[in-house]
């Protein structure tokens, strides 16, 4: 439990609210992965749940911002909220085939900010429609699968708790940015692994995709967790 509150908590303070949560939800998946019995579990959201007025008090007012625009994103519609109610307008005018590819109006007239890096879901909805984000969401849902089903074929723990891990760390990243941008969660830095621009996001990918292949390459070796 040390081991993810240590770097939950420095991230927390860097100050990186995204970041620190995906940390803590790996964290927890990995624990259940692991075998951790569920009255602990139960235990440390009762704890989290009664924590959570010292919590809001340690994170930055603009955080605290970010999450009362995600509440009411009207309640400052050029200031916090502006970023989630033009992304919602992108993703609905998108409709079901999309605009075209580079002819998303609040994309490329920059009505949306920074649309190549967090937001980058929303150019795909607005160009690409439903269509284009459900092909995305497969193509994602593949990928979990596969890191799944490595996990589950291997015969040494160590392995399999990594691919699950992997498997559990993409889903954290697609579901927190996907919810982000559609204004089912607050605003936090989280990229859309392997789309979202960004050299540090996509190298952490790679790696862990290295370590994915290599258990796969091992999966028969029962000496590996000795």
């Amino acid at each position: 439990t040390f081991f993810i509150l240590i770097p939950f908590v420095l991230v927390l303070l860097q100050p990186d609210l995204g970041t620190a949560i995906s940390i803590f939800l790996l964290g927890v998946m990995i624990l259940f992965i692991a075998g951790v019995r569920i009255w602990k579990f139960v235990l440390g959201i009762i704890i989290s749940f009664s924590s959570l007025p010292f919590l809001w008090n340690l994170i930055q007012p603009y955080q605290q911002k970010r999450v009362l625009s995600f509440l009411n994103p009207e309640l400052d519609p050029l200031g916090q909220g502006y970023q989630l109610i033009q992304s919602k307008i992108a993703l609905g005018s998108g409709g079901l085939m999309g605009k075209g590819f580079l002819e998303g109006t609040q994309s490329y007239l920059e009505y949306l900010p920074e649309k190549q890096t967090d937001f980058i879901f929303t150019l795909i909805g607005e160009e690409f429609g439903f269509i284009g984000t459900m092909f995305i969401l497969i193509l994602f849902g593949l990928l979990v699968i596969i890191c799944y089903y490595i996990g589950i074929k291997s015969y040494h723990i160590f392995g399999r708790i990594i691919c699950l891990g992997i498997a559990c760390n993409i889903f954290i990243y697609v579901v927190l940015n996907m919810g982000m941008v559609s204004g089912l969660m607050p605003v936090v830095g989280i990229p859309l692994p392997l789309i979202s621009y960004g050299g540090t996001a996509m190298l952490s990918v790679m790696i862990s995709f290295g370590l994915l292949l290599n258990v796969d390459l091992h999966y028969n070796n029962k000496n590996m967790d000795q």
